[in-house]
């Protein structure tokens, strides 16, 4: 499915554009707002794959019940090593691939959180997995950007070297 595939592409941007930065990197803010590109991957996977696809979509107990207790995915704690949050935010597009894996695109989703967004309102788990795709290829190039300041790099020249480096 042409969606799925998408969505998969933009999973492994978010991963592929990070690949090989330091520990110290992925937790240093390089914009005004402070952001990490660790807490933005943390986000992704409580605040998007989670809740989007484990909590809206499939209506599981056990994710839905996290976000009473959810503090900010955006921090990230100093003692949490990187390699924690990068397998936990693999491990959450897993867990949503099993829910995608079970799911009618075309039905409601099971669970809403009717306090959470006013009227605003998705009706179809095809529109949940557009907003999720649309959200991760934005998140996707704010890590675009951050890369770029951190270390000059960039995707497209990083993907196209086999060996990692980026030629000017």
């Amino acid at each position: 499915m042409d969606l799925l595939a998408t969505l998969g592409n933009q999973r492994r941007h978010v991963l592929g554009v990070l690949a090989g930065l330091a520990d110290c990197d992925l937790r240093r803010p390089v914009l005004p707002s402070g952001w990490s590109c660790l807490g933005l991957v943390n986000h992704l996977a409580l605040d998007v794959e989670r809740f989007w696809f484990r909590a809206v979509m499939a209506g599981q107990s056990d994710a839905i019940d996290e976000l009473a207790t959810a503090g900010d995915a955006w921090q990230v704690d100093p003692s949490v090593p990187a390699h924690r949050v990068l397998d936990r935010y693999q491990k959450h597009t897993e867990l949503a691939d099993s829910v995608l894996a079970t799911v009618s695109l075309d039905s409601a989703p099971a669970w809403w959180p009717d306090n959470r967004f006013g009227p605003w309102r998705l009706h179809t788990n095809r529109e949940v997995l557009l907003h999720v795709i649309a959200e991760t290829a934005c998140h996707a190039g704010h890590l675009d950007a951050a890369r770029e300041l951190i270390d000059g790099s960039q995707w497209l020249v990083l993907a196209e070297q086999p060996s990692g480096l980026v030629m000017s």
